[in-house]
């Protein structure tokens, strides 16, 4: 028995459906048919192996925005069995330079923007590899060449256990850790996402988060072309752009993150936008703000909402339209080939509405941590990946994400969970984003620093934050003390890193 890897994809849709469109390159309107997405992928694998050697688990790394190459990039090394390697161009060559020394690559591709960047990493690296990436320009690409498509070699597996893709997690709490995603698990969170939020070969997303982040290859992106459907690629997420996608293209699933959505909603286009072909929004990363749920509902658009992490797939819960109101807050109900538990410090399933970690495990979990054996053994016990992140069940069965295990802190005795106060706090019509961090505190242990970004600079004082919460949230759970901030730092997926946030707002001497 086989398993179909993820780089016979598009071999399989080009039999199944090859005139139909799967990819619009909005930046330059250029449209590609499943049939030329196979040529084109086929003919890079077929030029790497040829002019690079590039074969089965060698790893290749890409430093791009979003572009159709990008694409044709992940199906061909997926073709090969090699394993793509994908590169936050918002870090530095130093910080680059780290995580390619530890994925130790055969090659390092980039796009005409990334090439100062690129070339000093490589530099950097033949300092201190013994064998350093070959710099290779994504213009090198042989494009859609048949000829040279039929030479590629596919490699073959049996359980999809392989390598395709190493990730680097966010690092909002330490240093990044590469999470292997297996065949397997790419096409196990296809047929999730599929069979939970019924796409359909008829659909079409603009998705504009970069492919360096899981959330922009595997919320939609694989999902649809799993099933058929189609995207309309976007360098970024500017509004006036990606609103003008969705209505001329007449897009059908909408993806993308809180603070993204809320940048859309602010753009003088979106009141007149045609979203009338749009079924659902879909929205993960961080929790949603009421505000935002309400305010697309006033355009006829409805939120599913989800929840996912870079190692056990995006898509792990998904909350349906018709329950966004009535379980505000929560995240849904696990996907349907997935498995969910709360449990204790013992490992021990806890009863609902008690708070403990969300384990999950399913088809869907990574296979580890590149080259560190004991953070998998850490996360990945007894058959469950420990997320870190706690939650609690309510009596119907839907999860409600408190907060990160490490963000929680202690005051008075009390757990305290940031995601509590920060979910009210954004209520506020004065406050545009929050987010809450302990500080150490001589009587109470810690005690909570709300960081606010308020809509109009000096319409809300830290008095009235604090006031505002009282009443609302116990006391012990109030924030003694409110910093005001032009903007939270915020990670590719949207999520504030709080490390950050702690470095510029608790002193050293506390911390």
């Amino acid at each position: 028995m086989s398993f179909v890897g993820v780089g016979e994809w598009l071999g399989r849709r080009d039999l199944y459906s090859p005139n139909k469109i799967g990819l619009i390159d909005v930046a330059t309107d250029t449209r590609f048919t499943y049939r030329t997405l196979n040529h084109r992928a086929r003919a890079l694998a077929a030029w790497l192996t040829e002019t690079y050697r590039i074969e089965q688990g060698d790893r290749v790394a890409i430093l791009a925005a979003n572009c159709p190459e990008y694409l044709d990039v992940f199906f061909a090394t997926a073709l090969l069995g090699a394993i793509l390697v994908p590169l936050n161009w918002r870090l530095t060559p130093p910080e680059l330079t780290t995580l390619l020394t530890d994925a130790t690559p055969k090659l390092l591709l980039h796009d005409a923007g990334q090439q100062t960047s690129a070339s000093e990493v490589a530099k950097r690296l033949r300092a201190t590899l013994p064998d350093p990436p070959a710099l290779v320009p994504l213009a090198a690409f042989p494009g859609a060449n048949p000829a040279l498509a039929a030479r590629a070699t596919p490699f073959t597996t049996q359980d999809g256990e392989e390598t395709a893709l190493i990730l680097y997690t966010s690092g909002t709490t330490g240093v990044p850790k590469g999470a292997q995603l297996s065949h397997r698990m790419i096409t196990w969170n296809a047929i999730n996402t599929q069979v939970t939020w019924g796409l359909r070969e008829t659909d079409i997303t603009p998705i504009s988060l970069p492919f360096f982040h899981a959330g922009g290859l595997n919320v939609l992106t694989t999902p649809l072309y799993h099933c058929g459907g189609a995207v309309a690629l976007l360098r970024d997420s500017e509004p006036g752009a990606v609103l003008q996608t969705i209505e001329r293209e007449r897009c059908t699933l909408v993806f993308t993150v809180p603070t993204v959505f809320q940048s859309w909603q602010a753009h003088p286009a979106f009141a007149s936008t045609d979203f009338s072909s749009v079924r659902f929004c879909v929205t993960g990363g961080s929790s949603c703000p009421l505000p935002l749920i309400t305010g697309y509902a006033k355009r006829g658009l409805v939120f599913c909402q989800g929840y996912g992490l870079t190692e056990v797939g995006v898509n792990c819960f998904s909350l349906s339209p018709e329950d966004a109101l009535r379980k505000i807050g929560a995240v849904g109900l696990p996907i349907f080939h997935s498995q969910a538990r709360i449990v204790d410090e013992d490992e021990h399933e806890v009863a609902p509405d008690v708070v403990g970690e969300l384990t999950l495990a399913g088809p869907h979990v990574c296979s580890g941590y590149w080259r560190r054996p004991e953070a998998t053994a850490e996360a990945y016990r007894n058959g469950w990946w420990h997320t870190g992140d706690l939650a609690r069940r309510d009596s119907d069965g839907y999860y409600y994400i408190v907060g990160r295990k490490k963000d929680m802190y202690i005051s008075g005795g009390e757990n305290v969970y940031p995601a509590e106060i920060e979910g009210l706090l954004v209520t506020h019509p004065a406050i545009a984003d929050a987010s809450v961090i302990a500080q150490p505190d001589a009587r109470w242990g810690e005690v909570g620093v709300a960081g606010v970004v308020q809509r109009t600079p000096g319409n809300i004082s830290a008095e009235e934050v604090i006031a505002f919460c009282d009443g609302k949230l116990a006391r012990f759970k109030l924030p003694r003390r409110v910093v005001f901030a032009d903007a939270l730092p915020r990670n590719a997926m949207g999520k504030v890193v709080k490390a950050e946030l702690r470095a510029r707002y608790i002193p050293a001497a506390e911390a």
